[in-house]
């Protein structure tokens, strides 16, 4: 009975471990299909960019790059395929707008921008007619073009757009742009200057460069539009928005400046549009902001890295906004922080794969009659 026992015993250690290493080869043949797998993929990913990169076409190549290159996460990867040297003969551009003061004179803003009589909605400096449909004096129109879909916010009344920033939180968390919608009691709003974001991962607390709240002057040691190629967009004590490459400490404070952001590029100035030339090819999630002869606050969010959109390039925002009427516009963050919240939803997509980004600046429109005076 005993020798019996004793078989049993080592018949079921024995089959216990046949177990034991049979799961074990199978991990392991998982593990080595799942490698096989990645390098496979790898393959393909880097010869399709290598194809892009490298391939026949200079205009595809070009915007392979430039696009790459204002990734957070994905600047690396035009690395690959090109020395530092090739890199920057990519992405030089011949500046050829005219960054003469922006004329104020240009801009005439109504005591009543939303009277009884225009109530149902805004005409355009084209002589086009844009539905209020609650007659809220905020419009929010889809706009589609060759590769990219996105939506157009007019705000009729200039003095309900601030900038949505809290500086007691820089150095700590920032804000997405909904909860800078509500801590400041607003209904729509959208993202607006860089941060510092190493590897495309950070909680934006750190503005990348000036920013100007309430009048008052943050982060002037860090220049103006270091990511986007230089751009301010400043509002000052009338609601006229100011676009230039950069503006001194003196000169925020002579043009009574309250609120402001830099990334860029110009897009407009005084009426005139950038030129083709002047502007980076790449195709990305976009947000911009102009402002109209009238006053009207345009606010441009376009959707990017998705199948419906792919991105939109520069000279794609410059034609959208001579189409609205800008006499004065200027580029501002985009890639995965573009963000349009509207009447509490997100009106367009966010390209993030880990969800809407917090970020230290953003622009606010605040309820009707609640403007800033």
């Amino acid at each position: 009975m005993s020798n019996q026992k004793t078989g049993s015993k080592r018949s079921r250690t024995h089959s216990a471990g046949r177990s034991s290493q049979n799961i074990l080869q199978t991990i392991g043949r998982v593990v080595i299909l799942l490698l096989e797998t990645v390098i496979v993929l790898g393959l393909g990913v880097y010869c399709v960019g290598f194809v892009l990169a490298k391939g026949p076409s200079p205009t595809a190549s070009k915007m392979f790059v430039s696009s790459m290159r204002e990734t957070s996460a994905l600047k690396f990867v035009a690395d690959l395929y090109f020395t530092s040297d090739e890199i920057a003969e990519i992405e030089a551009v011949k500046e050829t707008i005219d960054y003469a003061p922006t004329d104020t004179s240009l801009i005439t803003i109504s005591a009543d921008p939303v009277s009884e009589e225009n109530k149902d909605g805004w005409t355009d400096a084209h002589g086009v007619f844009h539905l209020d449909e609650d007659g809220d004096g905020i419009i929010i129109e889809p706009v589609k073009g060759r590769g990219y879909a996105g939506y157009m916010m007019v705000v009729r009344d200039p003095s309900r757009v601030i900038m949505g920033s809290i500086p007691s939180s820089y150095g700590k968390r920032g804000y997405t742009v909904e909860e800078y919608v509500k801590h400041f009691d607003g209904v729509a709003g959208t993202n607006a200057g860089g941060f510092y974001d190493p590897g495309g991962w950070g909680q934006g607390e750190i503005p990348d460069s000036v920013l100007v709240v309430d009048g008052q002057i943050y982060y002037m040691e860090y220049g103006c539009g270091t990511e986007g190629g230089g751009g301010i967009a400043a509002i000052d004590g009338n609601h006229i928005l100011h676009v230039a490459k950069s503006m001194s400490r003196q000169e925020l404070i002579d043009k009574d400046i309250r609120y402001a952001v830099c990334y860029g590029p110009v897009l407009i100035v005084n009426g005139v549009s950038a030129s083709p030339d002047s502007l980076s090819v790449s195709m990305n999630p976009r947000t911009a902001i102009g402002q109209c002869a009238d006053g009207a606050m345009l606010f441009l969010v376009i959707d990017g890295r998705q199948t419906a959109s792919m991105g939109a390039k520069y000279q794609d925002l410059v034609e959208i906004m001579e189409r609205y009427g800008a006499v004065n516009a200027v580029n501002l963050d985009g890639g995965s922080s573009s963000m349009l919240w509207f009447q509490d939803h997100y009106v367009n997509n966010s390209s993030s794969v880990v969800g809407v980004r917090p970020m230290p600046s953003s622009f606010v429109v605040l309820k009707e009659g609640t403007g800033t005076g």
